[in-house]
Parts: structure tokens; sequence; C-alpha cells
């Protein structure tokens, strides 16, 4: 009764379901065991789907339908940092870039991670191989070499953990992308 309803309201003022935008997802989880062939759905940067989770008190592991960012998101993000193109701004010095670009990795953080912080590692290690893609533009003696490139990068994130704010959330994984 309630869809007739807004149905019926939304037609009143002009508004329509797009029937490619609009689907029906099986909430898959623990207890919905079902199988149906859409049980995902991108919504606000997110997508929804069962995942693995573990209880917090017994540290049981169980499926979850639960959101992370969601695959698109990531790109944008991607996009976002190609688009910004530092890595061929050898005038910028690791702290300018540090000043640049911690607002925008904080929000995405903030924003994209409040859920699963750790779907966003590959957007992580896409600004990690950017840095290194710098410091070998910047520096003569990194030129053409990633190896040495990423045992420099690897050297300012030790000495300097909190220069970047992905390299103070529990990113260190990430690090070992700079090689």
């Amino acid at each position: 009764m309630k869809n007739c309803a807004a149905s019926a309201a939304c037609k009143n003022v002009g508004l329509e379901m797009h029937p490619e935008k609009t689907h029906i997802a099986y909430c898959k989880d623990e207890n919905r065991r079902g199988q149906y062939p859409n049980t995902k759905f991108d919504f606000l940067g997110y997508t929804f789907r069962g995942r693995v989770a573990k209880h917090r008190k017994s540290n049981v592991r169980f499926l979850s339908f639960s959101p992370a960012v969601s695959a698109t998101a990531l790109k944008s993000c991607e996009r976002e940092i190609r688009q910004s193109n530092f890595r061929n701004k050898s005038e910028l010095s690791l702290q300018d870039i540090s000043r640049l670009y911690n607002p925008v990795l904080r929000g995405w953080i903030a924003y994209y991670g409040r859920f699963q912080p750790s779907a966003l590692y590959p957007m992580f290690r896409h600004f990690n191989k950017t840095l290194l893609a710098w410091a070998m533009q910047k520096y003569k003696r990194l030129k053409g070499s990633k190896t040495q490139a990423g045992l420099f990068l690897e050297s300012v994130a030790e000495k300097q953990p909190y220069l970047f704010v992905h390299w103070q959330q529990d990113t260190k994984g990430t690090l070992g992308t700079f090689a």
C-alpha cells in the first residue's frame, strides 16, 4: 500500500523510477542464505554486500551485509590523484605535497574509511606509487630506479611517519608497494 502511495506521489511531481538504475538486491548474510542473482548494490560511494565480519566479543567470523568503498569511488579517487599530476611537479617538496594532499586524503579516509578502512588500501598504494614516480622525477640519483626510489621513500616514512595521513593510519603494509 505504501509503495502505491509513494509511486502515486512521485508521479504527481513528475518523478519516475529509472528501470536500468533501480534494482532489487537480496541482502545475503548469515541469516539469509538464499541464492539470488543480485546480492549487492552501490549507494553514495559505497558497495553494500555480504562480507566476512568478526564478532567483537567472541571473535567468531560470520557473514554480514555491510558497506565498504565502491570500486567506482576508488577509481574516482585514483583519477583525482592522477589529474593532480604532482608526479611531474619536481619543484614541490614532500612537505608541500603533504600540505596539499593530506586534507584530501583525510576527507577520503573519514568518509570512505568509516565502515571498512582496509578497502582504501588500493587507493593508498596508488598514492604511494605516485610519490615513487615523483621521487624518480625530482632526484637525478633515483631516475630510472624504482628500487632506489622505493628505499628512499621507505626511509622517509620511517623517519617521518606523520608526514602523510595515510601513513599514520595502520597502513604500513602499503609502503611495500614503493619498490
